[in-house]
């Protein structure tokens, strides 16, 4: 009701409990960089499928239904590609969204898949009109265009359990944000967050990036039947991946 000048960012963020959802996922990068510091990876502490942590599934941990919920979702369904949307700017972030250096608010840190996520985020720029419109407006005080409207989100602003973040470390899911509404002075408002017949906000290039890598059943060589949960190794890359 009070239009996107005056409510601000934060207005309408976090639920009746007070918590914001956006940063309710459990902060597995805190324990993978010590683990890292530590010379504990991989042969000690894995590098993917990080394992919650115990104090996140108490029964009286600040962890809202919801976020559970898709967690419980998100551990059923083993999704390889996902995006994320957001309202309050024009531009796609990847992970990692939670600075290395944990007195640094902002500061880039890139993931073992950054160039796949640089990817993955700079097809959905370019695909989207608003975004790429050479046109538009800047929205606050970031110049997106000038970066291809893609950042990585702890290179923008740190952000301490991301469902980005989450998704990539625990469940191996390559997840993007798209800020795709922008909300203050300059910014366009035409784009609709809510799909509906003949709009989405998903398009049509993104989708079958699933589809770029490596394919396959991981067989036994003398059997020929499939092994699950095989770990594939890939060199130069410290991030396996499990079938």
């Amino acid at each position: 009701r009070q239009g996107s000048e005056l409510a601000g960012w934060a207005m309408g963020r976090w639920t009746y409990e007070g918590i914001d959802l956006n940063h309710n996922f459990a902060d597995l990068n805190t324990a993978l960089w010590d683990a890292e510091d530590n010379d504990l990876v991989p042969h000690e502490f894995p590098n993917h499928y990080i394992p919650i942590p115990e104090y996140y599934t108490f029964a009286n941990a600040t962890v809202a239904p919801e976020t559970r919920a898709v967690i419980a979702w998100m551990q059923r369904y083993p999704f390889v590609l996902s995006a994320n949307l957001h309202g309050g700017e024009l531009v796609v972030t990847y992970p990692f969204d939670m600075s290395r250096t944990y007195w640094k608010a902002q500061e880039l840190t890139p993931t073992p898949d950054d160039g796949v996520f640089r990817w993955l985020a700079t097809v959905y720029a370019t695909a989207n009109l608003a975004m790429a419109s050479g046109e538009r407006r800047r929205c606050h005080y970031d110049d997106f265009a000038r970066l291809g409207n893609i950042i990585n989100g702890a290179n923008w602003h740190t952000v301490a359990g991301s469902m980005n973040d989450f998704s990539y470390l625990h469940t191996n899911c390559f997840e993007i944000t798209v800020e795709l509404m922008a909300a203050g002075r300059g910014c366009p408002q035409t784009l609709r967050v809510a799909p509906g017949a003949g709009d989405t906000p998903v398009p049509p290039t993104w989708p079958p990036q699933v589809h770029r890598g490596i394919k396959g059943v991981v067989r036994d060589s003398d059997t020929e039947q499939g092994i699950p949960n095989a770990i594939i190794s890939v060199d130069g890359i410290n991030h396996d991946v499990r079938t």
